[in-house]
């Protein structure tokens, strides 16, 4: 007899994107790929959907414009009443120039993250030949075996048409299986190279083009019309084609803009105030004050933050098929998660033999492990590894007839040559399997009921062994304890969630009892228990009556309501075509644990944004005490004690403020792309941690690097 190998629950192991994710933000190749996309954004149309940007863009026009008449027409002013050098207004324009630039770039090395990755799935929508079935009748020849096929182009191919895919064949097109089992490759998607059954009338149907079929024959339904295949929109979205600004982005948007109004207007009045103190600002110096006033820095680097969060999703296999998912994810409060292969890891392993009274725990033991040897279940596999561990030698020899589990029955065993028996079963099946010859004591009866009564209350399932003798009198030997085994570090992340101030419900179809157990013993908020799908619809709606932003997991048809309800519906690229239609997040990797992992990335992408924001706000503070005391100290002396930083000249101090909004930037890119570090934090918390770091950070950093730059600056002849 061969060894059972011990079951063991799923190991987690580095994936492709998290190894990617370990690797610096960008680098040298990154910036030289993405620069000719950086100089293709300076161009008006493109420039005008940032409006930050876009009034820095004309800025440098402005100031080169001037700089090339200088020349021809005498210097443009002065600065605070002292002549500016004459490369004055060029080291302005270049420096306007590269501001633009770097904010490009930012957005340019963000969308090129995703190239790779698109490249590999342009491949597999290539056009190849699909087998169309004329006339197709599911009722006559469900395998279309001796129905005509018309060979034609993949790309040819319409909604509703069927097709043949045999071994060997890509699939042409999105759509569901029909009729049919099959192997399938589905590693250019997802990364896997494990093949997967998918198999007609289930909720593992949905195939999906430029997969392979690896055996049998499969006939399909194309659910997709041509160049709106789930590949067709991937490639859209990880190349930023179609990404729009999420509701959130187009308020900061908003608020950036209207902070970029205000300060034109301020701008406009400080050359008449000058005036009347009897001086004169030069344009050029005007337009290097107003960009070191807009919030420049977050202006530069929103887009970027955005395609980012997208870009952090699709390299842990999730398909976002929107911003407003990814923003949403951030602000969920509610998470809904299935039991099974979510919170437990789905199959149920023994966990503890209980004897009755006058029965030798090794009687029991020795009995639950020979019925199980050639038991191939996971569950009879785990009932021989917990013998094993207690010393029941799994290499013993055992003969004798197999008795396998059904329906009818439920229970199992073996018959051995000496004509003795072992079954085990559901304790109603083996109670009158062993009342068939002789009754049981009250005294039994009572003590089973006991020990049946405490597993189920502990969420477990109870599974009664019983024996026979050679003349055929049985006896219940005790109970086996199965239960579902909840995953390793599962309660942490609950605690992190709850942290997080999310509140976690676990959705099975389970009793209440035993539902109510496993939400202990994992860690769980609340749970629903014998869900049906109204049940988990009507749950989604409570929620968000209540104020409350709802995540949520499928992968089935019945599905697709709670999906198309919740805020963040994931779905199981394994699931049918509705589900990942209903849903707003395809999981290509199909694991409903990462429903967590997308909830922190929203958080991440949120924070990100926000800490950003707050230094940018922050700097501008530094810029003001370089450039105010450099524009008016000439004219108000008084100003000059504002010059804390005790910055050369006005022209090396506004100069210097422009290269540092330029530069910071360029220095911010990294943390853009990479995200801020989430930590399971409250609102309040995390609120008092941006401002210290990025806040009091923002405002030191400019003072320090401004300084640093005026020290450089005033080594260059002239200055």
């Amino acid at each position: 007899m061969s060894t059972i190998t011990p079951l063991r629950p799923p190991e987690s192991h580095p994936t492709a994107h998290e190894a990617t994710e370990k690797k610096a933000a960008f680098g040298v190749a990154q910036l030289l790929e993405a620069t000719p996309g950086a100089f293709r954004k300076l161009h008006p149309r493109e420039m005008w959907h940032n409006p930050v940007m876009f009034i820095v863009e004309i800025g440098a026009a402005l100031t080169t414009a001037l700089a090339i008449a200088e020349p021809f027409i005498g210097g443009s002013g002065s600065s605070g009443g002292t002549a500016v050098p004459a490369s004055f207004t060029w080291g302005i324009a270049i420096w306007l120039w590269l501001t633009v630039l770097f904010a490009n770039l930012a957005e340019s090395v963000a969308e090129g993250r995703g190239k790779a990755q698109a490249d590999s799935l342009r491949k597999t929508r290539t056009s190849t030949t699909a087998n169309r079935v004329t006339g197709y009748d599911p009722a006559v020849d469900p395998m279309a075996e001796s129905t005509p096929l018309v060979a034609l182009s993949s790309a040819d191919l319409t909604l509703g048409d069927v097709v043949v895919v045999t071994a060997g064949e890509l699939i042409p097109g999105d759509g569901d299986i029909v009729a049919g089992i099959a192997s399938v490759d589905e590693s250019a998607i997802t990364g896997e190279s494990a093949p997967v059954v998918r198999e007609s009338g289930g909720d593992r149907s949905a195939v999906t083009g430029g997969t392979r079929v690896l055996s049998d024959r499969i006939v399909v339904e194309i659910t997709s019309k041509p160049g709106e295949t789930f590949v067709d929109r991937m490639i859209a979205l990880v190349e930023g084609a179609s990404r729009q600004k999420t509701p959130n982005e187009i308020a900061l948007n908003i608020l950036l803009a209207s902070l970029t109004i205000v300060f034109v207007i301020v701008t406009l009045t400080l050359n008449p105030i000058a005036g009347y103190a009897g001086s004169q600002v030069s344009l050029t110096v005007l337009v290097a004050l107003l960009v070191c006033l807009i919030p420049t820095t977050i202006g530069g680097l929103l887009s970027a933050i955005g395609i980012a969060g997208m870009d952090r999703l699709v390299q842990r296999n999730v398909l976002a098929m929107s911003g407003r998912a990814v923003e949403a994810a951030g602000d969920v409060t509610t998470l809904l998660l299935d039991k099974t292969g979510t919170i437990t890891y789905g199959n149920r392993q023994a966990a503890e033999f209980i004897a009755l009274a006058g029965v030798a725990p090794d009687a029991l033991r020795h009995a639950a492990a020979v019925s199980s040897l050639a038991d191939p279940t996971p569950e009879g596999k785990s009932i021989v590894d917990l013998a094993a561990r207690q010393g029941f030698d799994r290499q013993i020899a055992v003969s004798g007839d197999v008795v396998p589990f059904t329906a009818q029955t439920r229970m199992s065993g073996l018959d051995l040559p000496d004509g003795s028996q072992i079954r085990k079963g559901a304790g109603s099946s083996i109670i009158a399997w062993v009342e068939s010859s002789a009754a049981l004591s009250s005294t039994v009866r009572s003590e089973l009921d006991a020990h049946v009564e405490r597993v189920s209350n502990a969420g477990g399932t109870p599974l009664v062994v019983a024996s026979a003798d050679a003349t055929g009198v049985a006896r219940v030997l005790g109970v086996i304890y199965l239960k579902d085994v909840v995953k390793e570090g599962i309660t942490e992340r609950f605690a992190e969630l709850r942290a997080m101030g999310i509140r976690t419900v676990m959705v099975t179809g389970d009793n209440p009892l035993t539902a109510a157990a496993i939400a202990a013993e994992a860690g769980v908020d609340d749970f629903l228990a014998e869900a049906t799908p109204e049940q988990k619809l009507a749950l989604i709606k409570r929620e968000q009556d209540g104020g409350n932003l709802v995540a949520m997991t499928g992968d089935g048809t019945n599905d697709a309501p709670a999906l198309a309800q919740a805020d963040v519906g994931v779905a199981m690229n394994t699931g049918t075509s509705a589900a990942k239609e209903a849903g707003n997040m395809v999981d290509l990797d199909s694991d409903p644990t990462k429903l967590i992992d997308i909830v922190r990335i929203g958080k991440q992408l949120l924070i990100t944004r926000g800490a950003l924001t707050t230094f940018s706000i922050a700097n501008d503070v530094a810029k003001y005490f370089a450039i105010i005391p450099a524009m008016f100290a000439g004219v108000f002396p008084g100003l000059q004690v504002l010059n804390i930083m005790q910055l050369h000249s006005p022209s090396s101090a506004i100069l210097s403020a422009v290269i540092f909004n330029a530069v910071i930037i360029i220095v911010l890119i990294p943390l853009a792309l990479r995200g801020v570090k989430y930590r399971p934090l409250s609102a309040s918390r995390i609120l008092s941690r941006n401002l210290l770091l990025y806040g009091v950070g923002g405002v030191i950093a400019p003072f320090v690097g401004i300084k640093i730059v005026d020290l450089i600056v005033t080594l260059i002849p002239g200055f």
